[in-house]
């Protein structure tokens, strides 16, 4: 894995991490093109890279994962953060990468689909993309959410977003009280402090959700080829919004991937990765074997 630095269009930086393949050396090198992976909220680009490797393995080309605004290395989110924000993040490692195609998650995946908008993206796979159409999100939003991060209760806050959300599986059902105290009992852990920590990036990234809200015509003109997943076992809004984009724009194809959770794509297994790889290489059968040692 290669770490690196890439300057944004406003003058903040990203931080960039790169799986190359044996004949590269730098992740820039010209060779095969790369596939950029955009992560979701309240965590950082290091859960996904074991998902970016195997993927790389798989398809025997550069994949790139980036740390968005507001997280470790790179700059903070800026006062006007935006969805035009993330879009022009994910353009600036695309072409500095020479990557064409991008695997995105859950909030990632709603930046993915707002740039396919714009960006010449080749082929795109989003699993559970928290996209807004026609207010179906709104209610997911919690001002007590926003109101106690100001305030500095972070396991208010917390409570609020795994509520809110539902992502969290069976917990996301459980009384705030009782969520409030897995939130003092997880800030033991190195993740649970890391969640935090990214609280406040949560409201902002869940405010540009919904300030994009779209109706489906919207994204009918839209001939990226585009592979929506959706996890078994994911909150139902997320296969819904799948769904109905599948039915209305010729591009998108739509899946749920039985026994799978929100967290699909951050947790072991390949499966998953094997089967995204043959939707970005076009193919039923042309990637790489993953050996059991990998």
């Amino acid at each position: 894995m290669e770490s690196w630095k890439l300057e944004a269009a406003d003058g903040g930086h990203l931080e960039v991490h790169s799986f190359l393949t044996p004949a590269e050396r730098e992740p820039t090198t010209a060779g095969p093109p790369g596939v950029v992976i955009v992560h979701g909220t309240l965590v950082t680009d290091a859960l996904y890279r074991p998902f970016a490797r195997k993927l790389s393995l798989l398809l025997g080309r550069p994949v790139h994962c980036y740390n968005r605004r507001g997280r470790a290395g790179s700059s903070p989110q800026p006062d006007d953060y935006s969805a035009a924000t993330e879009i022009k993040d994910l353009a600036a490692v695309m072409d500095k990468t020479g990557s064409t195609d991008v695997v995105a998650h859950s909030y990632g995946g709603f930046v993915a689909l707002q740039a396919a908008r714009t960006l010449p993206i080749a082929r795109l796979v989003t699993y559970d993309a928290a996209v807004s159409l026609s207010g179906n999100l709104s209610h997911r939003w919690r001002p007590e959410l926003e109101d106690a991060v100001t305030a500095g209760q972070l396991n208010h806050a917390w409570a609020h977003l795994v509520q809110g959300l539902g992502t969290a599986g069976p917990l996301s059902h459980l009384p705030l009280g009782a969520l409030r105290m897995l939130s003092i009992l997880s800030a033991r852990t190195n993740l649970g402090t890391e969640m935090r920590q990214l609280l406040p990036t949560a409201v902002k990234e869940m405010r540009a959700v919904l300030d994009a809200d779209a109706d489906l015509d919207d994204f009918t003109p839209l001939t990226t080829p585009i592979l929506m997943l959706s996890g078994g076992w994911s909150p139902a809004y997320f296969a819904e919004t799948g769904r109905q984009l599948a039915s209305a724009v010729p591009s998108i194809e739509f899946r749920v991937v039985p026994g799978q959770l929100h967290e699909g794509p951050i947790r072991p297994g390949k499966g998953l990765a094997v089967r995204i790889a043959r939707f970005i290489n076009a193919s039923d059968g042309q990637i790489q074997r993953l050996g059991r040692r990998r």
